[in-house]
Formats: structure tokens, sequence, C-alpha cells
């Protein structure tokens, strides 16, 4: 199997949450969120441990995916930290956000898009 790791935004934790619910709902689904508190590595690494209903995948791969994407995009990890950092500034919603993450595991996407061509 092979997995891809992107940071895509920063959002309120209510409603990571609520989008948890609904997403998770399918064992066998594509991707899979993961949200922190700080935007490190070993955040993300352990937040792999917080997913509900975890999809049977190589989640160790995934580690070593979430690595590779820290080590090789490093410019985008800092932008991420930045934007990051300013929103837990905001006094309104600072300490009520999460940096979200997304790991897709392209042998079930396939799967996802090949069904929609079997109806």
């Amino acid at each position: 199997m092979s997995y891809s790791f992107d940071i895509i935004g920063i959002a309120p934790v209510l409603q990571f949450f609520n989008h948890q619910q609904q997403v998770e709902t399918k064992r066998d689904r594509a991707q899979a969120y993961l949200g922190s508190y700080c935007c490190t590595l070993d955040a993300f690494i352990s937040a792999t441990e917080a997913v509900h209903r975890r999809p049977d995948w190589d989640w160790d791969a995934i580690v070593n995916t979430i690595v590779n994407f820290w080590l090789s995009q490093e410019k985008d990890v800092l932008h991420w930290k930045q934007l990051f950092a300013a929103a837990k500034d905001d006094p309104t919603l600072g300490d009520q956000n999460l940096i979200v993450a997304r790991v897709i595991n392209y042998d079930s996407l396939r799967h996802e898009f090949e069904s929609l061509f079997d109806g």
C-alpha cells in the first residue's frame, strides 16, 4: 500500500470533531484526518494513535510517510507552523484550534474511484 500525508489547515476543535464523526463511520475509507494542538512531527505521529475506528492500514508505513514529509517538505512545515502560531495568538479562538493533516491510502482511494464506474 502507498500513502500520502499533507497538512491541510487549521480548524476549531469542535468543527474537527464533528467532521471526524462523519468521516470515520466507514472503516474502509480512503483517508483519515489527524488533529493536533501543536505542529510537530511527534504530535502528528501520536495523532495516528487517536484515529477512531482505525482502518486496516500499515500504520508503520504511515508513520514513515509522515517522517518523510517532515524531512522533505521543510518549507511547507515552516509555513504551517507560522500560520498555526498566529492562529494560537488569536485571543478569540487561539487555544481552541487544531492543526489538521490528512493521510490518504492510495489503494483505497483507487478502489473508491473504480466503484464509481462499476454502478
